[in-house]
């Protein structure tokens, strides 16, 4: 089957009207923060954040699949010396519009410059809100599992009775543990922290994030021809993995500059596929006239 991206130059808020119900199994996007991006996307007011942003979730909640995921890169800014709740007020609206905040993720940008202000630190790290339309949603954590590490060879040496057993938490959170679950295993399943350094490279794009950002999501919660879309797609990272990872994808943005720049980028990464299958093709062809 081939693969498709859709590239649409447009305001997502009347784009996403015209996409199906129920048709997409994954969003990954990062819309423009508070106050943030204002040459490029006007700047939305931190106390007007939530309203401008619940007519796109309400679209986004009506073309996601039931069994599909909406993950949200989102960060509160700093207003009059302290931190804006608008991340925290959106949380609580949308599940008002039917969606289930199911997860938290972090992702700590590892390269982050040092840095310090009057009252506070440089920010090293951004959320990633986990949204679902139910609770049965396709995850496919062995995808995303991590080398065991260093800390097994000790902790794993000499175990005890406890070790041995599911240890319930204490804090009636629901969640055990059995350690002697993960002798002789060499991967693990990872946290909810993605340690990963943030894209230096791309100069076309004020907030472009790292390519292994979407791809970590991909590969957790979708299987190859699924579909991914990127309302906010800005530089297009999300859309060029997909392909990459033969997902089918959508991609929205009201900037014409970042419209073009993702059509070229899409266009040069199915002419690499075309090609790459062509070599396939005379290769298979060579094979096939020695036999």
């Amino acid at each position: 089957m081939e693969i498709r991206t859709d590239v649409y130059l447009s305001d997502c808020k009347e784009q996403l009207r015209l996409l199906p119900d129920d048709s997409v199994d994954l969003i990954v996007t990062s819309p423009p923060y508070a106050d943030q991006r204002k040459d490029t996307y006007g700047g939305i007011k931190p106390d007007t954040y939530v309203e401008w942003f619940l007519p796109v979730s309400e679209q986004l909640l009506r073309v996601l699949k039931p069994t599909g995921t909406f993950v949200l890169n989102i960060k509160e800014k700093v207003v009059n010396g302290e931190r804006s709740t608008y991340v925290m007020e959106l949380i609580i609206e949308m599940r008002k519009q039917g969606w289930l905040w199911t997860e938290e993720f972090i992702w700590h940008k590892k390269n982050c410059f040092p840095g310090k202000w009057p009252n506070r630190f440089r920010d090293a790290w951004e959320r990633l809100l986990q949204f679902n339309k139910t609770k049965k949603f396709k995850m496919y954590q062995n995808e995303v599992m991590v080398p065991m590490g260093d800390w097994a060879k000790s902790r794993l040496k000499s175990l005890s009775a406890t070790d041995k057993i599911r240890d319930n938490s204490r804090v009636g959170s629901g969640f055990g543990k059995n350690i002697s679950n993960w002798l002789d295993r060499e991967k693990a399943f990872p946290t909810n922290v993605l340690h990963l350094p943030t894209e230096c490279s791309n100069k076309n794009h004020s907030a472009a994030f790292p390519e292994e950002l979407p791809e970590w999501f991909i590969k957790l919660f979708t299987k190859e021809e699924d579909v991914v879309l990127d309302p906010f797609m800005g530089s297009g990272t999300t859309l060029n993995v997909a392909n990459r990872m033969r997902r089918n994808s959508i991609g929205i943005d009201v900037v014409p500059e970042y419209y073009e720049m993702v059509k070229k980028q899409i266009n040069s990464a199915e002419l690499c596929l075309c090609e790459s299958r062509a070599e396939y093709g005379k290769k298979v062809k060579s094979k096939v006239q020695r036999v």
